[in-house]
């Protein structure tokens, strides 16, 4: 006669399911890592791009864009942290970073003579980020 007291899962049942878990866990868990980060970045290309359009929106009105992040009208994202790295009548450059990116910059310039100030990017009007 068999017969078992408990009406419970075995000790072996038990660990198989605890591997399972670790195995799809060792899975899962970079892809999540690595979508994470570019939520962090599309979050700072699309603050960039924001103030990409109130830069023109400032030179309308002032024949001059903006030296400061704080004379646009924008709001930036949490955790994003824009500064305009050069500033003339004829264009600007900009970097952005977010906390959750470890020494991973973006960067945009608008007008000849500033890419320098906005590296990564390569061309003007268009966003570009470290990898």
């Amino acid at each position: 006669m068999n017969k078992r007291p408990f009406n419970g899962f075995t000790l072996i049942e038990l660990l198989i399911v605890v591997v399972v878990i670790g195995i799809l866990a060792t899975i899962a868990i970079p892809k999540f890592s690595a979508m994470r980060t570019k939520s962090y970045i599309a979050t700072v290309t699309s603050d960039l791009k924001n103030m990409a359009s109130q830069q023109e929106v400032y030179l309308s009105n002032e024949y001059s864009y903006a030296g400061d992040v704080a004379d646009l009208d924008i709001t930036l994202s949490d955790a994003v942290t824009i500064s305009i790295n050069q500033s003339s009548g004829t264009g600007w450059a900009a970097t952005g970073t977010h906390t959750g990116l470890a020494g991973q910059m973006c960067g945009i310039y608008y007008g000849s003579g500033t890419a320098a100030g906005a590296t990564p990017a390569t061309a003007s009007g268009t966003v570009a980020c470290q990898n």
